[in-house]
């Protein structure tokens, strides 16, 4: 059994008034924080969703140390902002309700995806250091072309083809994936979906070929070369009322989510109906890396919501 991963530092800044005074706010299970650490990990960038905007801040990471209180409770060390910034590649007219970042192999690069609350997604190619170069930016305008009502947007690039991605659109019941600016297939849910993510190594074939998305109380996975049930492939009934806001999926095939419920459940779809319930269980599964993908996962949620506090 690996090592247990533990906590090197935690940080707490201060999202300077003169960049962004007053924060819109948001959706319940609005994803509006993304990170990118630096190679040499002396600071980070964080890119922070509000209204229209993107914000991109650089924190400094260098010369920290882990403080702990009672019961081993960890205690954030304030610092200074580095940098801040408006990112001038992502011209939404509406809330923004969801980002994505995601890193390139072997290029240097990120992509940076935004969807706001009328499902108008924008994929712009960013450089690592954080400079807003002009690279590829494209957009894809939502298929019912923002008529109706706006709600919770989110959005997932698929792990070995950055340019395939997946918007959701919570009050449509819709997920419409798209090849660039390309629209490839739109599933339907049955209630309203909350989070959705790529799942890898199903045996199902192409790993950019299966989605999981939480929607209601329930986990469906869905394959996009199918025809028959609409390409649902099992749908996995949680709590009934607790609504699952979170999923995520290791390289094994392994699926965790998390809701209302305050819990982390982790399914193993290859199996029918077996499913490990409760963070603790997680030190039984023999994957190291679910365990690094839930503890980023678990993370960044901590992140996104500490951020709401300060903002």
């Amino acid at each position: 059994m690996g090592s247990a991963l533990e906590a090197r530092s935690l940080r707490k800044a201060v999202v300077p008034l003169t960049l962004l005074e007053n924060p819109s706010p948001g959706n319940l299970q609005s994803t509006r924080l993304a990170l990118h650490v630096n190679e040499d990990g002396s600071s980070c960038w964080v890119y922070i969703a509000s209204g229209c905007n993107i914000y991109k801040l650089q924190i400094p990471l260098q010369d920290s140390w882990l403080s702990k209180g009672k019961e081993g409770l960890l205690i954030p060390e304030r610092t200074k902002v580095i940098d801040s910034s408006l990112l001038k590649r992502c011209p939404h007219r509406s809330e923004i309700q969801g980002i994505v970042l995601a890193e390139i192999e072997s290029t240097g690069y990120l992509v940076l995806g935004s969807v706001d609350a009328y499902g108008h997604l924008i994929v712009s190619k960013l450089d690592a250091s954080g400079k807003d170069v002009d690279k590829i930016t494209y957009s894809v305008l939502p298929r019912d072309f923002g008529v109706g009502e706006g709600s919770w947007s989110g959005l997932c690039f698929s792990p070995t083809q950055w340019s395939m991605a997946a918007v959701a659109q919570s009050f449509c019941k819709s997920i419409d994936v798209y090849d660039q600016d390309i629209h490839f297939r739109t599933l339907r849910t049955l209630w309203y979906p909350s989070s959705l993510s790529f799942v890898q190594n199903l045996g199902h074939g192409s790993e950019t070929s299966v989605l999981a998305i939480t929607e209601g109380c329930q986990l469906s996975i869905w394959d996009l070369r199918m025809k028959e049930n609409g390409g649902c492939l099992h749908r996995i009934c949680g709590s009934v009322g607790d609504v699952f806001y979170a999923v995520c999926s290791s390289s094994t095939g392994n699926i965790a989510v998390g809701g209302a419920d305050r819990t982390v459940t982790i399914y193993d779809p290859r199996r029918d109906g077996q499913h490990f319930q409760d963070g603790c269980t997680v030190q039984n599964m023999r994957s190291r890396d679910l365990r690094s993908h839930l503890l980023t996962r678990i993370t960044s949620m901590y992140k996104g919501l500490t951020m709401r506090c300060l903002l």
